[in-house]
């Protein structure tokens, strides 16, 4: 089986393949502060209540943005799967030519994400990934990364206000009911919902005037409730970082 491990600022998102159907797949806060051993007994627990086991894991494929998380994670491979693990990055061989000025800043979960997207949808694509930031990644008709476009994400972006402004309150993120909100809850939920929709529908407007009209796609832990608010986004893929993994680990096993 394989371990596709996608780690981000926010979040941790584990996922077991057993050849191409995904078994079972778990989210969990990203701490730096954990160490290699606890991330192990988190998984082992998380396995076994899947009724699978470390045992059952002979492969990895990892991708992070985060150097800590990378190290912690490579070291769980080794020592405690016992296996190499495949961390992706810019230099991977994954198909997609990166055709950006400095191919290295890229995080893999973009690249992964091209790859997956090509896949399923071939190209022209956006892909829209609602994490601790919002990513925009366009992949063009021949399967090459173009490029993109970052945000602030959703949550961030609240929390920033939340800090800065003494008399707003910490809202849950729900569908706002009107517009025009008649409290500071339904007014923060109007601009934070209505807001974010009218930023993607921009910013994939203005990569659509440049590349011309490309699928739209949407992945992230948000993915499906800010984008029925949206009017360009098509398609949700909430583990589309997950399959992207195991689609380079595959290419490169076969190679």
């Amino acid at each position: 089986m394989l371990l596709a491990v996608d780690c981000g600022n926010t979040q941790i998102v584990v996922g077991v393949y057993q050849g191409e159907k995904l078994l079972c797949h778990f989210r969990f806060e990203s701490d730096v502060k954990k160490t290699t051993d606890e991330y192990m007994v988190l998984l082992d627990n998380l396995l076994r209540m899947e009724g699978l086991n470390k045992q059952d894991i002979h492969h990895m494929a990892l991708a992070s943005v985060v150097p800590i998380f990378t190290e912690i994670f490579t070291a769980l491979a080794f020592e405690y799967l016992d296996i190499a693990p495949l961390c992706v990055d810019h230099t991977t061989d994954t198909g997609i030519p990166i055709l950006l000025d400095n191919p290295q800043e890229i995080g893999a979960d973009r690249i992964v994400n091209a790859v997956a997207a090509y896949k399923l949808y071939g190209g022209p694509v956006i892909v829209v990934d609602f994490g601790t930031a919002t990513t925009w990644d366009c992949v063009s008709e021949k399967g090459e990364y173009l490029g993109g476009a970052i945000a602030p994400g959703i949550e961030i972006s609240q929390e920033a206000l939340f800090t800065k402004a003494a008399r707003l309150a910490q809202i849950s993120i729900q569908s706002p009911l009107h517009a025009i909100g008649k409290g500071t809850a339904e007014c923060l939920r109007s601009g934070i919902i209505w807001g974010f929709a009218g930023q993607v529908d921009g910013v994939v407007n203005k990569m659509q005037a440049e590349m011309g009209a490309a699928t739209v796609i949407s992945t992230g832990g948000l993915a499906e409730f800010i984008s029925s608010y949206t009017k360009t986004i098509k398609k949700v893929e909430p583990f589309l970082t997950l399959e992207g993994l195991r689609l380079v680990y595959e290419r490169l096993r076969e190679n």
